[in-house]
């Protein structure tokens, strides 16, 4: 229970409390001392009005998990940590319950009416024993705080071990715990970190050319509004040139941006009746890569490679892959309520998944960005991904962000907007506005991506008809990309050296490690890859 939330709560109306005799009963169980609210029936003190249903959570101390067998295995280990919590919050609404009803015997004694038949001394007298049992209750919401925090240590370590598999034996899990009570010390969690043998993620040396898997999706690489009947757009993919033009149906063709006769890049042509024409001896190529247009010679059955090409919603879509492409593309589009606002596309000299490794990871914005949308933020005590266990998708905490690696390369966040420093304490749904973000980060080379970036908001339609302002989003978008750039620009260049840029990962990298996994499945041939959804 955080000092925010005592404070919140020390400011209900003492109209909303029944008035009540109180004392407090103190029952140990598993080792801990646990003070119950004793009303005058001597049953807990209850709350039957619309501030006190936060009290009305059922004591969890009759679900104490019961494990046999001197080891917990990981699991059993991950249900302790899960009660930890359930306590901790179950014992945090009893101590703010404690002051609250504290602050209404105050208010009692202080009522004018009651010193009509009680002398100054009696008061006074009252009033020191109050003072003294408000001091062990203040004393107690801090130790409650102590507790949630090293629950949340031991939770957040245990989902960890079990859902990103950072464990090498995934059946058992040495430990001197006998029994699952609730413990103020991170003497359990020492333990487990101490005896169990930490594995990282080997993501070090040379990017190794991509595996032919990572090619069987369907890839955006292009805005439909950046594709006119008469233009061509260049683009590499998997180390490979496509150039991307218009057929004389307005549909978007992929074709190999190399000419069959003497190799010129095409895109340096022209779209001549929507077909692309090399700019050196004039031929053309339609969007399925046939020769149709030979000048001064005759004509000869030529043909280019050109890729399966598809738009839908406002995104140009390719199939690089060998496989025969999926019939369905997935959406992009933001949710409902939404209209988007910027379209932007950069260039990038990082390869792909270093790129996505930094966008996946919010943990590093009060230090990174601190001239830009992370300004004026604190650095949490704890910054925790929270996610299903098998998922790529989740939401941060304490920041009002949620978040989704959509292989193979996507990533899409909506953030909730709140003041300037002030996004602690809310999620998003709690915010009344929102940016939604979709990055794309396709994998041009082995040291080079090629990122469209998509900004919608929920608010302020207005902004769309200000004259110049997609030069202002674009402004924004760069200044706060070249904060991340220089970093991982600097990863980039110890990892081809031999670093690990995946060394030690922490509760807070947990879907960048789930991206890391699901990638190393895709280049070892897995049947079955992680986190799929199921059907």
């Amino acid at each position: 229970m955080s000092a925010i939330a005592t404070a919140a709560a020390l400011s209900i109306p003492t109209s909303l409390c029944r008035s009540s005799k109180v004392n407090t009963k103190k029952v140990v169980r598993g080792g801990f001392a646990v003070s119950a609210i004793i009303g005058e029936e001597g049953e807990l003190v209850g709350r039957k009005n619309l501030w006190t249903t936060i009290f009305e959570v059922e004591d969890p101390r009759s679900k104490v998990p019961h494990c046999k067998g001197k080891f917990l295995d990981v699991y059993q280990a991950l249900e302790v940590a899960r009660y930890d919590i359930q306590y901790c919050d179950w014992k945090a609404r009893q101590d703010v319950l404690t002051i609250m009803l504290l602050h209404e015997k105050v208010v009692q004694v202080l009522n004018p009416l009651a010193r009509e038949y009680k002398s100054i001394g009696t008061l006074k007298k009252e009033l020191a024993e109050l003072q003294e049992e408000l001091a062990v209750a203040h004393n107690q919401v801090h130790i409650s705080e102590a507790r949630i925090s090293t629950a949340l240590d031991k939770l957040a370590y245990m989902e960890t071990l079990v859902n990103d598999r950072l464990l090498q034996d995934s059946n058992t899990m040495e430990s001197n715990v006998s029994t699952p009570t609730p413990s103020t010390s991170t003497e359990f969690l020492d333990t487990v970190k101490s005896r169990q043998p930490r594995r990282s993620l080997n993501v070090s040396g040379p990017v190794q050319p991509y595996h032919s898997r990572l090619k069987n999706f369907w890839y955006p690489v292009a805005f439909s509004a950046d594709l006119k009947d008469d233009t061509m757009v260049p683009i590499d993919c998997f180390e490979e040139p496509w150039v991307i033009f218009r057929g004389k149906d307005g549909k978007p063709g992929c074709v190999q941006n190399t000419c069959a006769h003497r190799a010129c890049p095409l895109h340096l042509g022209s779209i001549n009746e929507g077909r692309i024409q090399c700019p050196y001896h004039g031929w053309e190529y339609s969007i399925d890569g046939k020769c149709e247009k030979m000048p001064s010679t005759r004509l000869l059955n030529v043909k280019i490679r050109a890729l399966p090409c598809f738009e839908q919603e406002g995104m140009i879509w390719i199939w690089p892959g060998d496989d025969p492409p999926t019939a369905n593309l997935p959406s992009l589009l933001p949710p409902s309520g939404f209209q988007i606002h910027a379209e932007i596309v950069m260039e990038l000299p990082v390869e792909h998944g270093l790129l996505l490794d930094n966008l996946l990871d919010l943990a590093h914005a009060p230090f990174t960005h601190t001239s830009t949308f992370a300004k004026g933020w604190s650095v949490p005590s704890l910054v925790k991904f929270l996610t299903p266990a098998s998922g790529l998708q989740g939401y941060w905490d304490p920041y009002p962000i949620d978040m989704e690696f959509r292989p193979p390369c996507m990533v899409l966040s909506t953030i909730g907007i709140s003041k300037p420093g002030k996004l602690e304490g809310q999620n998003t749904k709690e915010c009344s506005t929102h940016l939604h973000q979709l990055h794309v980060c396709l994998p041009s080379s082995r040291q080079k991506t090629r990122l469209l970036y998509r900004m919608s908001l929920d608010f302020a339609p207005v902004l769309k008809h200000v004259p110049f302002i997609q030069y202002l989003w674009r402004h924004f978008a760069e200044k706060v990309l070249n904060e991340d750039l220089k970093l991982v620009l600097g990863q980039q260049e110890r990892m081809l050296n031999g670093a690990n840029v995946w060394n030690w990962p922490v509760s807070y990298d947990k879907l960048g490690v789930r991206y890391r996994l699901w990638r190393d499945a895709i280049e070892q041939g897995s049947k079955r890859l992680p986190f799929e959804k199921s059907a």
